[in-house]
């Protein structure tokens, strides 16, 4: 991915992928790329370098039979970036076991994932990055969007 025109026009580089995908950690370097009219990092780099992340993450971990989007974003700056920032990006089991749950229940389900920027000690909060994502069982998504062409 760090090879990707679309990522790599972000900043942002991916530091590490566990190879089960729980864990995934990303650098964005403070440079004159990133640089805004002020001097530090622009927020949309900030965004933009954390964006594709909690969707790629939960489609690898909760398997084929559901479909993940990313449905909106939100983004809280906390300090202005004055040096490289870091995220972490993991999924808990108990995260894992519920969102099946919820998807058992209700077919489809909207869930909030949230991450830090942070310095490289990770004890100073720079901005914290909420998505929202939509979360749907494969075959009730199918059945839906086919509801949906025939009524239009």
């Amino acid at each position: 991915m760090n090879l990707s025109p679309m990522y790599r026009r972000t900043t942002g580089r991916i530091l590490f992928i566990s190879e089960d995908f729980r864990l995934i950690k990303v650098k964005i370097p403070l440079s004159l790329k990133n640089r805004n009219f002020v001097n530090v990092m622009f927020g949309g780099s900030m965004f933009s370098a954390v964006d594709p992340f909690p969707m790629v993450q939960l489609i690898n971990l909760i398997g084929k039979d559901f479909v993940v989007w990313d449905k909106s974003a939100e983004i809280k700056f906390r300090r202005p970036g004055t040096v490289d920032l870091y995220a972490e990006f993991t999924y808990s089991d108990e995260e894992l076991a519920e969102i099946k749950r919820r998807i058992k229940e209700d077919k489809e389900i909207e869930f909030k994932k949230s991450v830090l920027l942070t310095n490289k000690s990770g004890d100073v909060i720079y901005c914290k990055v909420i998505k929202n994502l939509y979360i749907a069982d494969k075959e009730f998504y199918r059945q839906k969007r086919r509801s949906k062409k025939t009524a239009s």
